[in-house]
């Protein structure tokens, strides 16, 4: 076989095996592409107890309770159409209230509650840190 033709093999065999990893990357991620499930998509979606997902929304306004060891919390999570139990057991971030924004990394118990091993608190697009905030302040009052 020439050298030109066994370039050409080569070249075909390797965007074959781009393709194929391909396919089977994306085939392996399946629904979990999402970066969270909101709690109406919980609902809707068929997914199996015990299964790893991201679960993101609104801690609902008066859920927030604390169990009687001081570290177990459990409250709702809604996205204004449906709503989702959580627990979560650990110490919870700084940003995390009712009213505000997060997402959980857990599973999905029995009986639809979710059980979570990970709290992230998100903030509004007009957070700023106090740091910021207070330079701001400064540089505003020396302008005038």
């Amino acid at each position: 076989m020439k050298a030109k033709h066994q370039r050409l093999t080569l070249a075909m065999l390797a965007v074959v095996a781009v393709i194929g990893a391909a396919l089977l990357a994306m085939s392996a991620m399946k629904d979990q592409a999402a970066f969270f499930y909101a709690p109406s998509d919980l609902a809707k979606a068929d997914v199996a107890p015990g299964t790893a997902i991201r679960l993101g929304g609104m801690v609902a306004p008066g859920s927030i309770r604390k169990l009687a060891d001081g570290v177990t919390i459990s409250f709702l999570v809604t996205d204004d159409l449906a709503t989702t139990p959580v627990a979560y057991r650990g110490i919870l971030p700084d940003l995390f209230r009712e009213g505000s924004g997060m997402v959980a990394e857990g599973r999905v118990g029995a009986g639809g509650a979710f059980v979570a091993d990970t709290i992230l608190a998100k903030h509004d697009e007009r957070y700023m840190p106090p740091q910021v905030a207070g330079k701001m302040r400064k540089t505003e009052t020396l302008e005038r």
